[in-house]
């Protein structure tokens, strides 16, 4: 992931020298300067390293989704390949925002240090590849958004990287839609899902706090047409019984001032009383994220870790 940009401000000043921004899965942000007097560019400053996986293999690969779509995804895995690798799978596809390569301290810290295998899946709906790849996941679309996903862990599977069971799937804000829905949807893809402050409830959330303002990414719930392809994604109301849905936590905040607690609250709230393995977690502190600050964000991190570590090892536990 690459930025490039003139040193001085006003053209009238620039003599061609440049700044470079730079990252990758397993090289911290990297900012640098390059001029022609220089041989190669010259690093001006870098953020620290959070983790070190020597011999880590980062790879491109493509999932065929449902209609046929190319759904790419990057892969960062540690040499050799065993057919078991726990694998954490990230997405968003929504509102033309770009999933793209960057370093990720905690999630290197946490799963690739250990031996874990991260994946992030370029599906429909963001901003990866223009305004088609966003149009294309908008709206009706929403539901082939859900089937890329579904489709990259389908690919994962048969490429020998790791099992279902063995897949465990994160998603946030329009981000949460998604991983409700590989729930309701797709439970035998994955054996754990970890969904944060969520949109889930489809047919009221344009009336929840900032919700009005996504009716041109979604549709509008109240009317009858659109109401017709929402109802496929809106996962709150496709939740049932004596479905194989895998164990879930549903984090949010109290004081998420964009989209609604309520939605996550719901949620675990019905799926529990199906008996369901589904875990709740909402801290008073935050916002639509994991805190306002360093502090608030290892808390919230620190206590998802603890519901992970506890309740998704033992089915039938709530929190």
């Amino acid at each position: 992931m690459v930025a490039v940009w003139p040193l001085d401000q006003e053209e009238i000043e620039q003599d061609g020298t440049l700044l470079v921004s730079a990252q990758n899965p397993l090289t911290p942000p990297t900012l640098l300067r390059l001029d022609r007097s220089l041989a190669q560019p010259a690093v001006l400053r870098q953020a620290p390293h959070a983790f070190s996986v020597p011999h880590a293999v980062v790879s491109r690969h493509e999932a065929f989704s449902t209609d046929g779509e190319r759904i790419p995804y990057i892969q960062v895995r540690p040499a050799g390949l065993t057919g078991d690798a726990p694998v954490h799978l990230t997405g968003y596809g929504g509102f033309k925002i770009a999933s793209l390569p960057y370093y990720r301290g905690i999630v290197g810290k946490l799963w690739l240090e250990r031996g874990g295998t991260t994946v992030v899946a370029n599906i429909r709906g963001g901003g990866e590849f223009g305004t088609r790849w966003h149009e294309a996941g908008r709206r009706a679309g929403k539901v082939l958004v859900h089937d890329d996903f579904a489709a990259v862990a389908a690919d994962l599977v048969r490429r020998g990287v790791t099992r279902s069971d063995r897949i465990a799937a994160e998603g946030g804000s329009n981000g949460g839609l998604l991983i409700a829905n590989m729930l309701v949807r797709y439970p035998e893809r994955f054996g754990a899902l970890f969904c944060t402050i969520p949109l889930i409830d489809m047919r009221r959330y344009s009336k929840l706090l900032a919700g009005a303002s996504w009716v041109a990414e979604y549709g509008d719930p109240d009317d009858p047409a659109d109401w017709a392809f929402i109802r496929r994604f809106s996962a709150y109301q496709a939740a049932e019984p004596a479905r194989p849905y895998p164990p879930i936590l549903l984090a949010t905040s109290r004081r998420d001032d964009r989209v609604h607690p309520g939605h996550a609250g719901k949620m675990a709230a019905k799926l529990q009383s199906l008996g369901y393995n589904a875990h709740f977690y909402e801290p008073p502190a935050g916002g639509h994220g994991y805190g306002k600050d360093n502090s608030e964000v290892a808390t919230f991190a620190a206590g998802i870790g603890k519901l992970m570590a506890a309740g998704f090892s033992a089915a039938g536990r709530r929190c």
